[in-house]
């Protein structure tokens, strides 16, 4: 039985946890599925090329209200996608060569299974290691529709790879994915159907964000909301949906499906309770604020540890864990405190901290304010009418509590905003204490700042 100094089970961010402070170790990496993990292959990279194309697409075909004469005569979808994997697809098997060429470390593409505590099955072979490294990350959910299983439908894992741009594409959930992969598709040219079971898109945002978000997406797509699917099957060249809603029940054709209800958590896959591991109800991997798990030389990261699930959360975890393997008497431990996120649909979103929800929830004295594009000279030069910036502050500590935004260069605005956060900053430090430059659309963030 082969032993190892550290052990990793997973490609993704946990690839990056091996270092230079490593180089006398032995290391195994097993990894079943593509390297990279989900991020580079499937995840953030790939889709984030779509909307990048899919954001030119829809600048051609809106061009004329600027008094520019530009159109849109429709996408070559199989340039698209060549453009994007052409380029992934080399970082992914550039990847795995460059492990496998390592003296030190072996790579197992094989699925790993716990059988005992630091003890893995990885395809024939059983190995164990000082050190283990659970970083599985998580997968598609599905949900339990009679028929769906049978009638073809495409996940996240797949929607991005099609030989053929749907003309007629029904997309099942209103969370992130469904959002940026049905807009893609939208924006060139398909005829895109939202189902949702709730009553609006993003139900995590603030209720302002979700609201404007979900108006915006009723005016360009077909949105069901407060919709439950019956039944799912395949007729000829047709996926057809059975559905049920205020008006009762009736049919929904398309020629792809592409289903993003939400991923879960791969700890499933592992057999992590022979291994000692604890997972909480909802199948998360439970970890110390150091990535230990229950298991005496196990730590976990990622998406199958936190239901966040963001890229760069996992990789913050992975720099913790890569210093805690080095450094047991001198651990670092997470910081989760001020974790940002982005949709990056059509309108972009980015928010951070507490939505106006939570602080009534928290029962926290706090005051929000909306402050419209339209008001800074950037946006009045956009012509922007639907985008904003809410903040919300503590009363009592003028601490910035949240702070959500919804238009274009949502995910850039933001990050001043999470510093403001991070540097324990008043809101009236943020707005008057430093320069925004002018016309640049900052002065928007600015503008809101100053009226809490």
């Amino acid at each position: 039985m082969r032993h190892f100094d550290l052990l990793i089970i997973g490609a993704g961010s946990g690839n990056s946890v091996i270092g230079p402070e490593h180089d006398d170790w032995e290391v195994a990496v097993a990894e079943h599925g593509i390297f990279g993990g989900t991020c580079l292959n499937v995840g953030c990279i790939p889709s984030k090329m779509f909307v990048y194309a899919a954001e030119v697409a829809s600048l051609a075909a809106d061009s004329e209200r600027l008094g520019i004469d530009t159109s849109f005569n429709g996408a070559d979808w199989p340039a698209v996608r060549d453009r994007v994997f052409g380029r992934i697809d080399p970082i992914a098997s550039g990847g795995l060569a460059y492990r496998e060429g390592l003296p030190n470390v072996t790579v197992y593409t094989d699925t790993a299974l716990f059988v005992g505590p630091r003890t893995v099955a990885v395809g024939d072979e059983t190995i164990t290691a000082e050190r283990i490294v659970v970083a599985v990350g998580a997968r598609p959910a599905v949900p339990d529709v009679p028929g769906l299983a049978e009638c073809g439908y495409h996940t996240s894992d797949s929607i991005m790879r099609l030989d053929r741009m749907p003309e007629r594409l029904l997309v099942l959930g209103g969370g992130y994915i469904a959002a940026e992969l049905g807009s893609v598709l939208g924006a060139f040219g398909s005829q895109v159907t939202f189902v949702l079971r709730g009553n609006t898109f993003l139900r995590r945002e603030d209720d302002e964000i979700r609201s404007r978000f979900t108006a915006a997406y009723r005016r360009r797509f077909d949105v069901r909301l407060n919709t439950r699917v019956l039944d799912a099957r395949r007729q000829g060249a047709e996926v057809v949906l059975v559905v049920e809603d205020g008006a009762g029940r009736h049919e929904l054709r398309a020629d792809e499906l592409l289903v993003a209800t939400g991923r879960v958590p791969n700890g499933d896959r592992l057999d992590a309770a022979t291994g000692g591991i604890d997972c909480d109800p909802a199948g998360y991997i439970v970890t110390d604020d150091q990535l230990r798990t229950t298991a005496a030389g196990v730590w976990a990261l990622g998406d199958a540890t936190n239901p966040v699930q963001l890229k760069h959360v996992a990789n913050h975890e992975a720099r913790v864990v890569r210093h805690n393997l080095s450094h047991p008497d001198d651990p670092a431990r997470v910081d989760h405190r001020f974790v940002p996120h982005a949709v990056f649909g059509d309108p972009q979103v980015a928010s951070v901290g507490l939505t106006e929800h939570d602080c009534q929830q928290l029962a926290l004295p706090y005051r929000s304010h909306v402050q419209p594009y339209s008001s800074a000279a950037y946006g009045w030069a956009m012509e922007d009418t639907d985008s904003a910036v809410k903040v919300i502050a503590c009363a009592d500590t003028r601490r910035l509590l949240g702070a959500h935004i919804i238009g274009p260069q949502a995910s850039t605005l933001i990050q001043q905003l999470i510093q403001g956060m991070h540097f324990d900053l008043t809101v009236d430090q943020m707005a008057a204490q430093q320069y925004y430059i002018h016309p640049a659309l900052p002065e928007v963030v600015e503008q809101a700042l100053l009226e809490l």
